[in-house]
């Protein structure tokens, strides 16, 4: 499989002549930290007004993200949903991320008719037909669209998170399982923000 240097918008003009008029880009973020919501975007793209310097978030550093962040609200039409920790726990971390992601496409203010889903698994119980791509945060341009929305978003919410419950670190590592958040449950404990089922802290339960 090719990866692009930058992402391009060759998967919505295929689906676009297969007949699809709107076709929206989704992503998620947040399914390896121990804490914290997983959040999904869905975003459709106006091909006429698309931000310069679109990347998968991870390539991007959080100045560039807020940025195109900030642009994207402009000019694209925009929808974040989360799963919570408790849906994450009943669910598992892989629908509950299905299910942030339905949500996400349900809000957006134009409902499209095709999804393109970063990843290697097509979106359960998806109202529409959609395409899983593997890294289409590197390949389509919405999903890496997508994949900044919610990336700012969530980091956002695991900084405030922090200010909640000190001592984690959460506002730099967005609660993933880095030796600081490690450090911080050893002396500190479980939060209600932690996931019961992840094995690091069913352990310590």
């Amino acid at each position: 499989m090719d990866i692009p240097d930058f992402p391009d918008f060759q998967h919505e003009d295929t689906a676009r002549a297969q007949g699809f008029v709107r076709i929206a880009g989704v992503d998620e973020v947040g399914r390896g930290p121990l804490a914290g919501p997983v959040t999904a975007a869905a975003v459709w793209l106006d091909p006429r007004h698309i931000p310069k310097g679109m990347n998968d978030s991870k390539k991007l550093t959080a100045k560039k993200r807020e940025t195109l962040y900030i642009e994207l609200l402009e000019v694209a039409d925009v929808s974040v949903a989360h799963a919570s920790v408790e849906e994450i726990d009943q669910l598992n971390i892989l629908w509950a991320s299905h299910l942030a992601m339905r949500r996400a496409l349900a809000g957006l203010r134009v409902a499209p008719d095709y999804a393109l889903i970063d990843g290697n698994l097509a979106l359960r119980d998806s109202p529409m037909p959609n395409l899983a791509l593997i890294k289409g945060d590197a390949r389509s341009l919405s999903i890496s669209a997508a994949s900044i929305v919610a990336k700012v978003v969530r980091d956002r919410l695991m900084a405030d998170l922090s200010l909640q419950y000190p001592g984690y670190g959460w506002e730099r590592n967005a609660g993933y399982p880095t030796a600081d958040h490690r450090q911080g449950l050893q002396r500190l404990g479980i939060t209600p923000h932690h996931r019961r089922s992840f094995k690091t802290i069913h352990n310590m339960l």
